[in-house]
């Protein structure tokens, strides 16, 4: 193995405290359902721009105005690209499922010819430290940006991108979330830490953001086969199939942020949501996250950072899946940043809610967290759903044969890896 070989385990020693931390799964996860979320359980975390606060860099709480984008910083199609498809800044919804398939086959493409190769193949050259020790970039992020760049302005003329590789390289590129034109908001390798591990649990995230919100999202996981989609009033899909948030009476099961990135009021906050009997997990890739509200097999999640690129995709998955999201303050998550930290994204609206209310410190948001309704039983959207039933099948989703990874809750393994 050479080289290749010896930079992932110098990186993996790196991050050693990180992946130790983490993949203890401080939540106290149950023994049945410890194999499922312990998937993305281990190291890469959000990386905080703006000092600790988790918010993006110039973003307040609750931001006066707007900042508008300078034309000329967008990115513009390269004029002898192949525009065949017909597509423009026209985004009727009729655009928009020309463009679900248009896109996904872009990513697919991108992501198998610079993600995929260089999987357990980099090279100490093809890894560097962005803000700190578990805060890594490769250069499959770097290519994959690259390409998924020149392709997405292309296909869709006077668009613009936000990448997380851009943004790391020129913060002022976020103002562009800001602008009139429409933004491709991309994440190359979501999970860039499980990615240099040699893990599976990664994946390329592509939303297309118009006046501020999520209009369709792609979610790929290439090393699990996984491909969803989600266009805004349209559903959400993996792999052609649709996705349903679940709907069962049981103990919440979240996602939460990586124990390495936590502050103290972090701490105490999730500790809220651990005493009211939700079942928490530390995740590595917010893509793969979300993906597991949307088809039933969490109940939501609780994050702490902003970053569009970890969130465009997943919010808007989850929403079409069913379910809804909301911060501390109680209004909907603004990708363009400035929301009241923490927030959620779960099953439904009214578990949405519960989450906020237990984070509160409310006593009625701590007992439907854990699984009791809230207040007297009436109708359906009221009561409290869970994520998946007792044998780990998802409510609604994919099948264990065709699309569970290994160490999965299944029926076939009794729960997965431990």
């Amino acid at each position: 193995m050479g080289n290749e070989g010896t930079a992932v385990t110098d990186q993996v020693a790196v991050r050693g405290g990180s992946a130790a931390a983490a993949g203890t799964l401080p939540c106290g996860v149950p023994e049945e359902v410890s194999g499922h979320m312990s998937e993305q359980a281990s190291g890469d975390g959000p990386g905080y721009p703006d000092g600790r606060s988790g918010q993006l860099p110039g973003r307040s709480a609750r931001p006066s105005s707007g900042l508008s984008a300078d034309p000329s910083s967008g990115l513009s199609a390269d004029p002898s690209a192949d525009l065949s498809s017909g597509l423009s800044a026209d985004l009727s919804d009729e655009r928009l499922d020309d463009l679900l398939a248009a896109v996904e086959q872009i990513v697919r493409e991108v992501a198998d010819a610079e993600v995929l190769p260089r999987w357990r193949r980099l090279a100490d050259a093809d890894i560097a430290v962005k803000n700190g020790p578990h805060d890594l970039v490769t250069t499959a992020d770097r290519r994959a940006e690259e390409r998924l760049t020149e392709r997405l302005t292309a296909l869709l003329p006077g668009s613009v991108v936000v990448g997380e590789e851009a943004v790391s390289a020129d913060p002022a590129v976020l103002d562009r979330l800001r602008g009139d034109a429409p933004v491709w908001v991309v994440d190359p390798v979501d999970g860039t830490a499980a990615f240099v591990r040699g893990e599976d649990g990664f994946a390329t995230l592509v939303a297309l953001v118009a006046g501020g919100e999520p209009l369709a999202s792609w979610t790929y996981a290439p090393r699990r086969g996984w491909f969803a989609t989600a266009r805004r009033g349209g559903g959400a899909h993996l792999d052609g199939r649709p996705l349903r948030t679940a709907d069962e009476d049981r103990p919440l099961r979240l996602w939460t942020s990586n124990p390495v990135f936590r502050t103290g009021r972090e701490r105490a906050l999730l500790a809220r949501l651990e005493d009211s009997g939700a079942v928490c997990a530390p995740c590595t890739c917010a893509g793969l996250a979300y993906l597991d509200v949307a088809r039933g097999v969490s109940d939501g999640v609780a994050f702490f950072w902003e970053l569009p690129w970890d969130h465009a995709a997943g919010l808007l998955l989850v929403a079409e899946a069913g379910g809804a999201d909301r911060t501390l303050a109680g209004a909907p998550f603004r990708v363009a940043g400035g929301n009241e930290l923490p927030f959620t994204a779960a099953r439904d609206a009214a578990t949405a809610a519960r989450i906020v209310a237990v984070l509160h410190g409310g006593e009625d948001g701590a007992r439907s967290a854990a699984g009791r309704p809230a207040g007297p039983a009436g109708a359906e959207e009221n009561g409290v759903r869970a994520v998946a039933r007792a044998d780990g099948e998802p409510a609604a989703g994919p099948s264990d044969a065709e699309h569970e990874p290994a160490g999965q809750p299944s029926d076939a393994d009794g729960g997965g890896r431990r």
